[in-house]
């Protein structure tokens, strides 16, 4: 399955290298055929084809500098720890005061941390950001052995342990499982580095609630069908060759799947914006789906477990789940303070899945909890765009600082 992938991939790459001459030809100032009606109509044509296919190289997050309060600063990317399957990646910037410390934890479901870039600039304002930056696993060589749901957990403690007391976790999407495991673990064995809070966002705590249709569909299919059918073995070129992992073209087509019609006029009006002349609007789709169709797969063991335990079984919710063979108990999260955020129009996570983790945490008191359903947003929308940075990232930020 990987090798007929890779093969079309291969294929498209001479159109897509005449679509790009094309394009340049057209564009040049040697060229007035360009500019007429005809000529924008193919030069808008050619610039959509040289985009055809996917990239399994991580895009740069682009963050150089940032607004803290009235002054611009100047942001560096540096690597605070490296792991075979992740690297802690620090955005380092001068402050006068110091802020508290964040780690953003990542989905690793197919898109890089960069799908995170607005949740991490938002942030940066207000705190010293970090972020797991998630190693694409056909990447990674045979001799560095597996990476399963618990190792997941594993490097979250690390990160943390690494890093030392005081953190803050935010956690978007599929990950705030692992967090609130590694959260428990790491208050089991009275941790000093345990985080000081753990920011939710549209999480699968317990898929019971509402299931959506990616719900429905982990649950349609037993296992075996999973292992047969999504999972591949990476080809003999590249530094991961025989790995199995469940490919991130496989998981991207899952999620255009849900909409498709979305996706085929997104790439109608770029065209017509291409042809339009207006490179606002086109700038702004190019720029998404150049994220979007960046894709990286997973080891297989990590997303076989994730489905079985998360999405099937019910392990977390049931109280049944394990962490490297011992039971996690989340009543022992005493100390953390937790915040969850839904969607009200998420249709991947739905409303309910994430608050869920309020009745499991029984040892936190209260106080130490806090809810913010979000109105007229679906699954993106909790941690990027307007209403991210207007009317929930206020709310993370002062959950944070109550618990400085």
């Amino acid at each position: 399955m990987y090798d007929a992938f890779q093969l079309a991939a291969d294929f498209l790459e001479p159109m897509k290298s005449a679509a790009r001459v094309g394009t340049a030809g057209l564009a040049g100032p040697w060229s007035m055929f360009g500019s007429t009606p005809m000529g924008r109509n193919l030069s808008a044509a050619y610039q959509v084809a040289s985009r055809t296919g996917l990239t399994h190289s991580r895009p740069d997050f682009e963050i150089d500098s940032v607004l803290c309060g009235n002054q611009d600063v100047a942001v560096i990317e540096e690597v605070a720890l490296t792991l075979p399957f992740g690297t802690l990646l620090h955005f380092k910037k001068p402050t006068s005061l110091p802020q508290p410390r964040v780690i953003v934890v990542a989905p690793l479901s197919g898109h890089f941390a960069t799908l995170l870039r607005s949740t991490v600039k938002t942030l940066l304002a207000d705190h010293d950001v970090y972020i797991t930056d998630w190693t694409n696993a056909r990447d990674v060589s045979l001799d560095q052995g597996e990476f399963s749901f618990d190792a997941y957990v594993d490097y979250l403690i690390r990160f943390m342990q690494h890093l030392g007391e005081g953190t803050h976790l935010v956690a978007v999407c599929q990950p705030c499982v692992q967090t609130l495991v590694a959260t428990a673990i790491m208050a089991e064995n009275d941790d000093p580095a345990q985080p000081r809070s753990i920011t939710l966002m549209a999480g699968p705590i317990d898929t019971r609630v509402n299931p959506t249709k990616v719900n429905d569909l982990a649950k349609s299919k037993p296992m075996s069908w999973f292992e047969k059918n999504l999972i591949a073995k990476v080809p003999a070129r590249f530094a991961g060759a025989g790995r199995r992992v469940y490919p991130g073209f496989l998981q991207l087509t899952a999620f255009v799947s849900m909409n498709p019609q979305r996706h085929f006029k997104a790439h109608q009006d770029l065209f017509q914006a291409l042809v339009d002349g207006d490179t606002a609007k086109a700038d702004t789709t190019k720029k998404f789906y150049d994220e979007y169709f960046a894709v990286l797969d997973l080891a297989a063991e990590f997303y076989l477990e994730t489905v079985r335990l998360v999405f099937q079984e019910h392990t977390l919710p049931l109280g049944a789940l394990t962490f490297r063979g011992r039971k996690v108990d989340l009543s022992a999260i005493r100390k953390t303070m937790l915040f969850t955020v839904e969607g009200e129009r998420d249709d991947i996570c739905a409303v309910g899945q994430t608050l869920a983790a309020h009745d499991l945490t029984t040892g936190l008191r209260p106080y130490r909890k806090r809810h913010h359903l979000q109105p007229g947003v679906g699954h993106y929308g909790v941690f990027s765009g307007r209403k991210w940075e207007g009317q929930i990232y206020p709310q993370v930020r002062n959950l944070i600082l109550s618990s400085e």
